[in-house]
């Protein structure tokens, strides 16, 4: 018998076999193997061995989780549901659900509320999955919101994808992907705001040639979570724009986003207009280089642009 055939028997794998192929399991479920690589990528139900030549392997635990999310599913029950339950399987002798599906996602993510592991979304956005990173970032921010969010999913997500890039030079439209869903949810968020705190609103931009936005964008969400207006100006905003946005809307705050060294030059900041009332300027990132003036006040992590920001409001 091929060693990834199952057997009719349903007989349990001992320790030293190496367990069932996707295909081999694919043909014995009926469920085609992309099938299968969705639910372990959504629900968590995947192959918990490896082959001698480290290539991942279904064990009869395995089966029995696949079988019964299968079973349920023909039944009726929403895959999300049937996740849910087939991961409560236990294998003959009482073993816990861990034990038959150890790499487990905590639950399904986005829509149906649950939350994926940065390694689990990491592994979604490299397979391009562009509808399990969005529900899945979602799910997290309307959780625990943007800050937990960005802080404990998102950049130990991004940290996966560029080591990647480093280690392979390929992988920007991993990337491009994954920052683009990101970007939707965070803006849903900051969509959401009708009924600001403050008269003035914050005006938040990039440096000049700055194209990392996305910090931006994350801090303008976190704000209207505590109801507070912001106008995001995006990448590379000329210090003109900036200076000609401030004189239109007088906004409370500036926040200003430097990624690179290269866009992090302090200078221009001392030629913004000096508005009355006056605007407080802040800025974060790791560019901004030696030389700030002394009205200009930098912070070092998103609670302490947060803080400033709410300081700067009262």
């Amino acid at each position: 018998m091929d060693e990834g055939t199952p057997g009719a028997g349903r007989t349990p794998i001992s320790g030293d076999e190496p367990g069932y192929g996707i295909g081999a399991v694919a043909r014995r479920l009926g469920v085609p193997a992309p099938t299968l690589r969705t639910w372990n990528l959504r629900y968590g139900i995947g192959p918990s061995r490896r082959s001698p030549g480290g290539h991942r392997r279904y064990d009869a635990g395995d089966l029995r989780c696949l079988e019964e999310m299968n079973r349920l599913i023909h039944a009726g029950v929403a895959p999300a549901d049937a996740a849910r339950q087939a991961l409560k399987v236990r294998r003959p002798g009482g073993g816990s659900p861990e034990a038959d599906c150890d790499e487990q996602v905590p639950g399904p993510p986005a829509r149906e509320g649950e939350i994926l592991s940065p390694a689990m979304l990491a592994r979604a956005a490299i397979a391009l999955d562009a509808r399990t990173v969005g529900d899945a970032v979602e799910a997290a921010l309307d959780r625990h919101g943007v800050v937990p969010t960005w802080e404990r999913l998102v950049l130990p997500t991004f940290e996966v994808i560029t080591r990647r890039q480093d280690e392979t030079g390929l992988g920007i439209e991993i990337e491009h992907m994954f920052s683009d869903r990101l970007l939707y949810a965070l803006n849903s968020v900051a969509g959401r705001l009708s009924q600001p705190i403050h008269p003035r609103p914050v005006l938040v931009a990039c440096a000049e040639e700055e194209q990392h936005s996305l910090p931006a964008h994350a801090l303008a969400a976190a704000l209207a979570e505590r109801r507070v207006e912001t106008r995001v100006l995006g990448a590379r905003t000329p210090y003109s724009a900036l200076a000609e946005a401030m004189r239109r809307i007088g906004p409370a705050v500036v926040f200003v986003w430097s990624q690179q060294a290269e866009t992090g030059d302090p200078a221009p900041l001392g030629r913004l207009p000096r508005l009355r009332p006056a605007s407080r300027i802040l800025v974060g990132g790791p560019g901004w280089r030696e030389g700030l003036p002394p009205a200009v006040a930098r912070v070092t992590s998103m609670p302490a642009a947060i803080s400033a920001v709410m300081s700067a409001l009262r």
